[in-house]
């Protein structure tokens, strides 16, 4: 007899208007709410959270079913949830961010007849990334908007946003924060900002050259802090060896501040900076129409650079390594003095 009074199943759709109008609740409250009510509808809250996490991820025994999928999605855009969502991530507890973020990543990535839909609404809404990436700023919360804010940036059109604002200044702040595991959720985003979308960061990494790689030399290059060192100089050889940015490395290549920034990377105690800053400087040494001042820099320091190549390995034999450190040591070898025009 049990059986028959079992309640029905919610919808998706059910199951996201549900969590709306507690999350409405939840951002407005009411002041006149008793405590043990307003426990009540958070920890329901807490619960259908967990139940919209089900339908996108499936759990141990069973996959999640694709028109499920599109149903939640559906409605979770219809009305501005996602918003009303971040907004409120303050409000929940600590599981229930987790599964919030977890909720934002996966809808970052359903498609809804062959379309992306969460892409449009952004497109729309984009100053909610301005609360993603303010959301650095809180030490509480940064990991969640950090993780929501890389989903939302797969989207080309939202990388966009994020890369022309006044935000990618606040990045080499944010970099730097005396809270570990916050810089590196930032040193996380900032990467996928610059590796994500080729046309768009060349196109951002032409028309700001100047500013940007003055901050990136003085703030990361140059701080005094080796992780931000080792991410950074890291990052810079994977932007530069990318054949998207080739306009901006032979820039950059000519320039005889980053090559004295580079040289002195090269000498760093730790062999992991070492090395990566020799996947940069390797650049320098290659360029075949190098600028009197930086065969000159190269030639005065010809001795020294030969003698640290000398002893140069990686921890793992590595052929193409070995066969890049042989081209430099032979490009150095045989320059010479040039004459200034």
């Amino acid at each position: 007899m049990k059986s028959l009074f079992k309640s029905k199943p919610r919808t998706p759709a059910h199951l996201v208007r549900q969590t709306r109008d507690l999350l409405i609740f939840a951002d407005i409250g009411a002041p006149d709410t008793k405590e043990i009510k307003r426990d009540k509808k958070m920890l329901e809250l807490s619960k259908l959270m967990r139940d919209l996490k089900q339908v996108l991820y499936g759990d141990s025994e069973a996959e999640p079913v694709a028109e499920a999928c599109t149903q939640l999605t559906q409605e979770f855009f219809r009305e501005d949830t996602l918003r009303l969502l971040i907004t409120c991530l303050p409000k929940l507890n600590l599981e229930t961010r987790k599964d919030a973020t977890q909720v934002v990543a996966n809808l970052q990535r359903q498609q809804v007849q062959s379309k992306l839909i969460a892409c449009d609404y952004l497109e729309k809404n984009i100053d909610i990334m301005d609360i993603l990436i303010a959301g650095y700023e809180n030490t509480e919360l940064a990991l969640h908007y950090g993780a929501m804010l890389r989903e939302c940036i797969r989207h080309q059109i939202v990388a966009k946003y994020v890369l022309e604002s006044e935000h990618m200044k606040n990045f080499f702040y944010f970099i730097q924060l005396p809270n570990f595991d916050i810089a590196s959720d930032a040193v996380a985003t900032f990467k996928e900002l610059l590796t994500r979308h080729k046309s768009t960061v060349a196109e951002f990494l032409s028309k700001n050259y100047d500013w940007f790689f003055a901050e990136y030399n003085s703030k990361l290059l140059e701080s005094t802090n080796y992780i931000t060192r080792r991410h950074a100089v890291k990052l810079l050889g994977d932007i530069l060896l990318d054949r998207s940015n080739s306009a901006v490395m032979t820039r950059y290549v000519i320039s005889r501040e980053n090559l004295r920034i580079l040289m002195n990377l090269l000498r760093e105690s730790s062999k992991s900076i070492q090395i990566e800053a020799f996947h940069v400087f390797k650049l320098f040494a290659a360029n075949q129409n190098k600028p009197p001042d930086i065969v000159s820099i190269l030639v005065t320091n010809k001795s020294k650079l030969l003698r640290l190549f000398a002893d140069f390995k990686t921890e793992k034999e590595d052929e193409q390594f070995e066969s890049d450190k042989a081209q430099v040591v032979k490009e150095i070898d045989a320059l010479e003095p040039k004459e200034r025009p």
